[in-house]
């Protein structure tokens, strides 16, 4: 029963065929070769080109052509320019494969290499620089605001009432405070280089002003200066504020090395009461900037 079962039934076993040793055949003969006939030829020496239909003049023959003879007979070279597409890329062929490139790479590029740091020595000396025009910015901003109000800040006025005057300080002179055993009621002064003060005096008739002055002057020099050479600059009749007056300017020298001339000027105005002012200017040492100052505030007086 088993060879029954096993028996084949189409097509009959007498009718089948050998198979060939040269391999199957095709209707138009062997690949890159001519026709197949039936009856077997000789082998050629050289490969035979296939007939043209024209009666032309046959190709030239590259050896290196005829070893790159392809599937059909056609050269290497010219199955490649016909493999080219015929219409332009629609970029929906598969991209090449790109050499030690990992898949981030093709999708986002290859890593760029990073920028070199900056040197320390340069951030230092950037950051230096930085800081020190931050500190020129600031430090002249508040100059000029300083400076700025300085100027735009009215000047200041000095009123003695009890002297019965009124006068108006220069730039950088301050209002201070006397004591009263001096007898002065006000005083101004810019540091201690240049000092006017301030006081009431004794009733003093128009004619007696320079006597009077000339007795103060003498009294002054002796309390403050202490000089060794006492010389008179100025001694002159003066209007100040529609009040006449008398005024007197000494410079005292001394004999050491060590104290500078000093400057004195005593200015006496009369009152509409009937009294009289005092005012008194002290500079040490003796500079023409300390003279100017002292004498704009005297003739300034109202």
């Amino acid at each position: 029963m088993d060879d029954q079962w096993m028996r084949r039934v189409w097509p009959p076993a007498g009718e089948e065929t050998p198979p060939s040793k040269e391999g199957p055949t095709r209707p138009y003969g062997a690949p890159g070769g001519p026709p197949r006939s039936s009856t077997p030829s000789a082998p050629s020496a050289s490969p035979q080109w296939p007939t043209r239909p024209y009666a032309g003049r046959e190709p030239d023959r590259n050896t290196a052509e005829e070893s790159l003879t392809g599937l059909y007979g056609a050269p290497v070279a010219e199955r490649r320019q016909a493999d080219r597409p015929a219409w332009p890329s629609l970029g929906l062929e598969s991209p090449e494969p790109e050499d030690d490139l990992p898949p981030s790479a093709r999708r986002y590029r290859a890593p760029e290499t990073p920028p070199r740091p900056m040197p320390r020595w340069l951030r230092r000396l950037l950051v230096g620089g930085l800081a020190l025009v931050c500190s020129a910015a600031v430090i002249g901003a508040v100059v000029v605001t300083v400076l700025h109000r300085a100027e735009s800040a009215p000047p200041t006025v000095i009123h003695d009432q009890i002297a019965g005057v009124s006068y108006t300080l220069p730039p950088e002179w301050r209002e201070g405070v006397v004591a009263p055993v001096t007898g002065f009621t006000s005083v101004a002064a810019r540091g201690d280089s240049a000092t006017v003060m301030a006081r009431s005096g004794d009733r003093v008739d128009p004619p007696n002003l320079r006597s009077a002055v000339i007795d103060l002057s003498d009294l002054y020099a002796q309390l403050l200066l202490h000089g060794d050479k006492v010389e008179v600059l100025d001694d002159r009749a003066v209007t100040v504020g529609g009040r006449p007056g008398h005024t007197r300017a000494v410079r005292a020298e001394y004999t050491d090395v060590v104290n500078e001339p000093a400057f004195m000027r005593v200015t006496l105005l009369t009152r509409p009461d009937g009294g009289s002012t005092v005012l008194l200017g002290l500079a040490h040492p003796d500079r023409p900037q300390s003279r100017a100052e002292i004498e704009g505030l005297m003739w300034g007086a109202r």
